[in-house]
């Protein structure tokens, strides 16, 4: 039985890290591939499908919505032009995906509310609509047609790198940009404390310049209050970059309001991790 899922309790946005596929939902269609954001209002009905295994990450903006941050003196336009935004079509992919007459398969809708799952069972594909009006809807966002601000003097800190906002959090976007050319700036991030948010970074793709041993699909998370920085090997190069520009996509969120981690399968967390920073 075909599932399909609404969120009641805010908005989704969702990460492709691998795979290339289809997202369907009440506004039609779209095709997406790595590096895809799909930002998803409230109480839209979705799904995505993917010919072979994809991951995507997902983060709820749990009584909130996801809008782009006021850019101030360098315009709307920054950090990518929203003209580049897509938005899903009724074509002939979306229409295919409708139920023929004569079929008789029936559809789930997975709907969460206040953090429940409750199940509504259709007997035909509720993504049934032939048209809509208004100003609501999917857009789409891949992260090459993001152009992060840059400094040749000066390390801008992360929020620089916000994507979208929400009420009590920031979803940023690291993509390549070129190193600081002064030969007194600061080639790695500074040592912080992170004292008004706790920090998730999920890396997609790339050699990740302030520390080594980071692989495609990894997640590091720091609570507030805890010091990290630069791995040591990587303050070999905090004044002479290695090479001319970053190559790191990563995803960043930071959230005013503590995280929990949940019960983690065996062998997904590094143990060692904290040590990080030592020297060895």
């Amino acid at each position: 039985m075909p599932a399909l899922v609404r969120n009641g309790d805010g908005d989704d946005l969702i990460f492709v890290h691998s795979g290339n596929g289809h997202f369907f939902c009440d506004y039609g269609h779209l095709e997406v591939s790595a590096g895809d954001y799909v930002v998803i209002p409230r109480g839209t009905m979705w799904r995505t499908e993917f010919a072979v295994d994809a991951a995507v990450l997902l983060i709820e903006a749990t009584n909130s919505a996801y809008g782009l941050l006021e850019k101030g003196v360098v315009g709307p336009h920054a950090i990518f032009d929203p003209g580049v935004l897509d938005s899903p079509k009724m074509d002939g992919t979306f229409r295919d995906q409708q139920t023929k007459d004569g079929c008789t398969e029936e559809w789930r809708v997975l709907i969460k509310r206040d953090g429940e799952i409750s199940t509504a069972i259709y007997p035909y594909n509720p993504l049934d609509a032939v048209g809509w009006q208004g100003d609501l809807s999917p857009v789409r966002l891949n992260v090459r047609d993001i152009r992060p601000l840059t400094s040749h003097r000066y390390h801008l800190p992360p929020s620089a790198h916000s994507t979208f906002v929400a009420e009590r959090f920031v979803v940023c976007t690291f993509a390549p940009r070129p190193f600081e050319t002064d030969s007194k700036a600061l080639k790695v991030p500074f040592f912080h404390n992170n004292d008004d948010y706790d920090e998730v970074i999920f890396y997609h793709r790339g050699d990740f310049f302030s520390r080594d041993n980071i692989e495609a699909g990894m997640v590091t998370f720091h609570p507030s209050g805890f010091t990290h920085g630069p791995h040591p090997k990587a303050l070999k190069a905090m004044f002479v970059a290695r090479k001319p520009m970053t190559d790191e996509v990563a995803v960043m969120v930071d959230t005013r309001d503590p995280l929990a981690v949940s019960e983690l399968p065996n062998g997904v967390e590094i143990q060692d991790y904290v040590n990080s920073w030592q020297r060895g």
